[in-house]
């Protein structure tokens, strides 16, 4: 039996699926007693960030994947940590021998370069307690998810053929969250990726146009990516409601082309035992999330480019093996 926290979101619902197409039994943690879940999975109605919630849900247990979200946002990470910990103990004393935890790339980067942090996402805190907690561990650290396009750029397309933003040449090795999930099921359920922490990202490298028009061929239409200066895009943003740090963070990681020296990492592939997806096969996926809703797009003006010296980072063809 396998317990999956965070077993509703973006990541966890992939893995419940992946885990029970395998045939493995399953239960899925949710503090919503309503929560949908495929048919064939036992529900666990609890809090992670309340272990004791969980005592019961323990029981024949013999993995758990932890997911930082799960643990409790908006509570200090120090809280975050301590209740992981107590969490994972509390799981070792019913029988569980594995623990597999969801990072991120950037878990060592300078906490003002870790955006998710500010949405409660302590990623680096779940892992240093997944790595202290004496089971076998795993943490895996994904690094930039194919869905933040949809955030960042739908509203945008579904008013218009123009996606306007900061750093044009911004370049990410976009990550389909199912190759995620496959990468966590596999450490749940085998040994070799013990004590490891696998980088995880897409197998390309693409600029924000490149990822632009991948995406408008998958809706049939032609879409292109227009620079603006970093001023224009962080007030768009911010009148789409994102917390000033929240949005300095990540349009620091865009600038930076999320600082890695090589931007493609091997993992991904050699784990799965297949190619990683591509950014191309995510979007064919994902076509009504561009093409329906009626959203408000941001106010992006034409016509700027961003100014000589802004910071950025070229796409570089170096890979990580």
């Amino acid at each position: 039996m396998i317990l999956v926290t965070g077993a509703t979101g973006l990541v966890g619902r992939h893995l419940v699926d992946l885990l029970l197409a395998d045939g493995v039994p399953i239960r899925a943690v949710t503090r919503n007693p309503d929560a949908t879940l495929p048919e064939g999975v036992e529900r666990a109605v609890g809090d992670p960030s309340r272990p004791d919630t969980l005592a019961d849900a323990m029981k024949g247990v013999h993995a758990v994947f932890v997911h930082p979200r799960a643990m409790g946002q908006g509570h200090d990470p120090d809280v975050v940590r301590a209740s992981t910990g107590e969490l994972l103990r509390l799981a070792q004393h019913s029988g569980v021998t594995k623990a597999v935890a969801m990072s991120a790339l950037n878990v060592d980067y300078p906490l003002d370069q870790q955006p998710s942090r500010l949405r409660g996402e302590y990623n680096k805190e779940v892992e240093a307690a997944t790595e202290e907690s004496g089971l076998q561990w795993t943490a895996i650290r994904p690094g930039y998810f194919a869905t933040n396009t949809v955030s960042s750029w739908a509203a945008q397309i579904r008013h218009g053929d123009v996606v306007r933003g900061a750093y044009g040449d911004a370049a990410w090795a976009p990550l389909h969250e199912r190759d995620i999930a496959a990468v966590a099921a596999h450490a749940l359920l085998h040994d070799d990726l013990a004590g490891q922490k696998p980088v995880l990202t897409g197998p390309e490298i693409m600029t924000q146009g490149d990822m632009v028009r991948a995406i408008g061929r998958a809706i049939g239409r032609p879409l292109r990516f227009e620079e603006v200066p970093h001023e224009v895009a962080r007030e768009a943003m911010a009148r789409g409601g994102l917390p000033e740090p929240l949005l300095d963070g990540y349009l620091k990681l865009q600038a930076d082309s999320y600082l890695q020296a090589g931007l493609v990492s091997k993992a991904t592939e050699n784990i799965l035992g297949r190619p990683a997806l591509t950014f191309s096969q995510w979007a064919a996926e994902q076509v009504s999330a561009f093409s329906a809703g009626h959203a408000t797009a941001p106010d992006l003006k034409p016509g700027h480019r961003s100014r000589p010296d802004s910071p950025r980072r070229a796409a570089t063809s170096h890979q990580k093996s």
